[in-house]
């Protein structure tokens, strides 16, 4: 549950540790030394208040380096929420595109960001089959939420899945962790015994009392219990890859997370969609254009309807809004 700074029962170095509030205190700092002739005609009060301003909005993330973006859960959730409304038009459209081109769409928004969590989520969303696959938008963007806010954990998962796939008994599996490598207890002496696994998969029963296990020493987030062990014991046997996407499709990991909505609405956005309207409407599409152009000078457009006021921190990089709708702007100015 989300910390509640006003508790008396919450002590102030736990809220602060766990709300990340020093992380974006001194992140601001160092925008502000670092751009302080730009920001210092606006004052230090307000520059900061437009910083957490946007931080609490989740538009703090667009053109940002990777190291910000996953540096907090919040950072990750924003990014992903960034990442759906610039690109819905895509699912809307109905288009397939390839891991190469969703990396391309994911570098415009974080020029850094790095191919192997594309590939990772590309995999997710194709069951580990080819990554040249094309895929539908909505595919990914779920493959993507999993593998990005989750990573860490995936991570570790993975390192369990393929020493059980290679026989290792569960007492001997290890799970990297961010400061040492630690044991998993046995979990049941009978594997012992066994011969090496399938390459199809492992068994459900041994893998999830790893992943219990796992639980309980990792410091990262991880999906919800109930929903791996509802997953789990479906089956005889499973893969990694059909069981992250089993995952990636739970509407309980959307509510964990709580920025992308039911699949059945993912693509519905009536208010943007009017924006667009309006705008195609307005275009004339010269012959030497590009699609690329295009739909960044449109972006560009409808951010400078729908925000008269930008926000001073990123106000560079903040001219192309997240959505294009006036949610967010129309609370901050009242």
């Amino acid at each position: 549950s989300r910390m509640n700074r006003l508790n008396p029962t919450v002590p102030a170095d736990q809220y602060l540790a766990d709300s990340n509030v020093l992380f974006y205190l001194n992140d601001a700092v160092i925008q502000l030394l670092e751009h302080k002739e730009e920001y210092n005609q606006f004052g230090v009060i307000r520059y900061f208040a437009e910083y957490f301003s946007s931080v609490k909005n989740s538009n703090h993330v667009l053109f940002r380096e990777f190291n910000y973006i996953q540096a907090t859960p919040h950072n990750r959730a924003s990014f992903i929420r960034v990442f759906w409304k610039c690109y819905r038009q895509i699912g809307k459209s109905g288009d397939l595109l390839s891991m190469l081109e969703y990396r391309s769409l994911l570098q415009l928004l974080c020029p850094d960001f790095p191919v192997v969590l594309v590939q990772s989520a590309a995999r997710i969303a194709v069951m580990d089959d080819t990554i040249d696959c094309l895929m539908s938008f909505s595919d990914f963007l779920y493959a993507f939420q999993l593998q990005f806010y989750y990573q860490e954990f995936l991570d570790c998962v993975l390192v369990i899945y393929q020493d059980l796939l290679a026989g290792k008994s569960p007492n001997t599996v290890i799970v990297p962790t961010s400061t040492s490598i630690e044991q998993i207890p046995s979990v049941s002496t009978e594997e012992n015994n066994k011969e090496e696994r399938p390459q199809d998969g492992v068994e459900p029963s041994t893998l999830v009392e790893c992943i219990d296990a796992l639980c309980d020493r990792s410091k990262h987030s991880h999906p919800p219990r109930s929903c791996m062990r509802e997953i789990l014991k479906q089956t005889d046997r499973i893969s990694y890859y059909s069981f992250l996407m089993s995952l990636a499709k739970q509407e309980a990991i959307n509510q964990t997370i709580g920025v992308l909505p039911s699949k059945a609405e993912l693509l519905i956005d009536p208010e943007m969609d009017q924006e667009l309207d309006k705008l195609i409407a307005q275009i004339v599409v010269s012959p030497s254009s590009n699609s690329s152009s295009s739909a960044v000078g449109g972006l560009k457009e409808v951010q400078k309807k729908a925000s008269p006021r930008r926000n001073i921190h990123h106000r560079r990089r903040m001219e192309v809004e997240s959505d294009g709708s006036t949610e967010e702007t129309d609370s901050s100015e009242n």
